[in-house]
């Protein structure tokens, strides 16, 4: 692809590229706040060499837009240093932090222009940089091939996050600021030349010019397989400033023109409002209150139905392998329970053994992830609490998932769970989770059909990052009996001190057991991964889904810990 940037053309004279850019300029600033009063997202991404002027770049353009919808995030090298620290430990965690963490962090609301001076793919070359050699550069008469071999899992990242966000509704626009050799190594030389540049470029890295024919292969083949049809890379001649700036200026327009008049198809606006109206679903509306046999039986019917419809909707099969024996709700036993004195010695046993293990993994720097769905009134927040209480409490947080926020609302639906992991070597325990996009979003119709439809599959991408990451990731299912939830429910309503756990809200929930039934069999089938299964904790007895999670827990750090120990 790189052979495509003509370096031949002749220079645009200063009045010439005055007059056009003032035009293009004018253009941008409307089209961004068109942009930002309809929710339009830009995603700009700046890569190339170094020396190739993408700082300058970005400068030009912000110059002219609006500052309150624009921001600019700064990939950083990788720290050479905590990597190796990482790097010589056995459980194949590759940092503090999941490797696209920064870029979710970074990612400003729909309505706003969020720049990348370096991003997704500059971190995926320095990971497998140091993977193979231990450096951030490229050795010279270095196989490319090997080196697009070890970039594979890392690209792959990298178009998930570019896909998730375009279907989420962002445009995504990615430039590469193309230079020669001859023009790269002149630009380096004159900055460190002057004392007044010379921190921008250190000694490292203009010795990194001599390995320009080997990044060229390397940045070639990367160019080649990223260039997707949802976020296509624009070639930038980086030798000729003024071109380089007419050029983004006149795609970003036509960038921001795309995606507002997408905004504005009439036909794409109708079919959007139907599919809500049509996933809300209301059952008949009969106060609890004196119903009647008949009354539960239409709305068990009605609910049936609605949860046909819905699954009807989901995918037949997911692109990620599953594990071989599919969890139904029907299926899972309520029988499992444990008596008093056996409970409370297997629950000292097995904190007790969780509170050295936690000490063990946070020295060893391997993130656990704790994620529980479930019934309500199913036990969670017991579970939970039998677990934390064996944890030192600077080691583990607790996320709960209430209702999104605003700012939430108007970032894809994972972006508030990629801003809340735990570091690696702490814990991190998830009250409800990011499957209420499958769940209630689905249910309640707080998410079009088209939206919780394509959320299994990127929650399985999310789930792949955690793991790839290094975290133990773990995601239990709380299950409970409608005989038990009801029985729970009305001793709820007559404990005062425990009224408050207890709503209206609860009890129209019931009424839509077919439909969550459907929801979590769509979930069990689509998302339990052969790196991420779910795991049923029978909780009809609270004391034995506790001592069994306790277990599990137990169990996965001591084979991750002791398997290369």
């Amino acid at each position: 692809m790189l052979e495509s940037v003509d370096f031949s053309l002749e220079p645009l004279d200063k009045q010439t590229y005055k007059q056009k850019r003032d035009e293009l300029m004018s253009q941008l600033v409307v089209l961004q706040q068109q942009a930002r009063s309809q929710g339009v997202g830009l995603v700009v991404l700046f890569e190339g060499w170094n020396g190739a002027g993408k700082g300058s770049r970005i400068s030009d353009l912000m110059y002219h837009l609006d500052a309150r919808a624009t921001s600019v995030y700064v990939t950083e090298n990788l720290d050479v240093k905590a990597l190796e620290k990482f790097s010589g430990r056995p459980f194949g965690v590759r940092g503090m932090n999941p490797e696209m963490k920064q870029f979710w962090e970074a990612l400003g609301e729909r309505g706003t222009c969020t720049f990348y001076d370096r991003g997704w793919y500059t971190t995926a070359v320095q990971h497998m940089l140091f993977e193979q050699f231990g450096e951030l550069s490229l050795p010279q008469d270095q196989a490319h091939d090997s080196s697009m071999t070890a970039l594979r899992h890392y690209l792959d990242s990298c178009a998930d996050f570019e896909r998730q966000l375009v279907d989420d509704g962002y445009t995504v626009v990615k430039f590469f600021v193309h230079v020669t050799h001859k023009a790269q190594k002149k630009r380096l030389r004159q900055l460190h030349k002057d004392p007044a540049t010379r921190w921008r470029v250190s000694k490292e890295k203009l010795a990194d010019t001599g390995n320009y024919k080997e990044a060229y292969r390397l940045y070639d083949n990367l160019l080649e397989g990223t260039d997707f049809s949802y976020a296509p890379w624009h070639l930038i001649n980086g030798e000729d400033k003024r071109r380089a700036n007419l050029d983004i200026a006149s795609t970003l327009v036509e960038a921001f023109q795309s995606a507002l008049d997408a905004k504005k198809d009439p036909a794409a606006e109708a079919a959007a409002k139907r599919a809500q109206a049509n996933s809300a679903g209301a059952l008949p509306e009969i106060p609890l209150e004196g119903r009647t046999s008949e009354d539960e039986a239409r709305i068990l019917e009605a609910g049936e139905a609605r949860a046909r419809q819905d699954s009807a909707r989901a995918p037949k099969v997911s692109r990620f392998r599953q594990v071989d024996h599919v969890l139904r709700v029907e299926d899972i036993a309520h029988d499992k329970v444990l008596d008093l004195e056996d409970y409370k010695k297997q629950l000292k046993c097995e904190q007790a053994r969780l509170n050295q293990l936690e000490m063990q993994m946070y020295q060893d720097r391997v993130p656990l992830i704790l994620m529980y769905e479930g019934w309500d009134a199913a036990g969670k927040g017991g579970n939970i609490k039998r677990v934390a209480q064996a944890l030192d409490a600077r080691a583990y947080t607790i996320f709960p998932s209430p209702a999104p926020t605003k700012p939430e609302l108007l970032h894809p639906f994972l972006w508030r769970y990629w801003t809340r992991l735990p570091k690696a070597g702490h814990v991190g325990i998830y009250d409800r989770s990011w499957y209420g996009r499958v769940l209630v979003e689905r249910v309640e119709g707080f998410a079009s059909p088209e939206q919780w439809a394509r959320a299994y599959d990127e929650i399985n991408e999310f789930e792949q990052e955690l793991v790839r990451w290094g975290a133990i990731l773990l995601k239990f299912w709380v299950d409970i009996s409608p005989e038990e939830q009801l029985r729970r429910f009305e001793a709820r309503e007559l404990d005062p001190a425990k009224q408050w756990k207890i709503t209206d809200e609860d009890w129209r929930n019931r009424d839509k057991y077919p439909q969550y039934k459907a929801a979590i069999n769509d979930m069990f089938r689509l998302t339990s991964t052969t790196y991420a299964p779910w795991i049923v904790l029978e909780s009809n007895d609270k004391r034995f889904a506790r001592v069994k999670a306790l277990k599990i827990i137990n169990d996965a750090l001591e084979l991750r810990l002791h398997e290369k120990s």
